[in-house]
């Protein structure tokens, strides 16, 4: 009996997976608006990444500076 219960459940999330998965589909994203050529901010905005690249460079330094230490530590 147990193994007609598994085989109904088994069976009826197949059938109802295509049903559900219907309506997980994305929308499209909204339109950006503005004119890219217009001379405002590009689409993706207009952060610069000079900052964000300057902590990763520290962040990747002091990681590498820690490892070394361990290593030398370690023996």
């Amino acid at each position: 009996m147990t193994k007609a219960i598994r085989l109904f459940t088994l069976l009826c999330l197949i059938m109802l997976t295509p049903i559900l998965l219907n309506s997980v589909f994305a929308q499209d994203p909204p339109h950006p608006g503005g004119d890219p050529t217009s001379g405002e901010n590009p689409v993706g905005g207009g952060a610069s990444i000079s900052g964000g690249i300057i902590i990763l460079f520290t962040l990747g330094a002091g990681y590498a500076s820690k490892k070394i230490y361990d290593v030398k530590k370690k023996k």
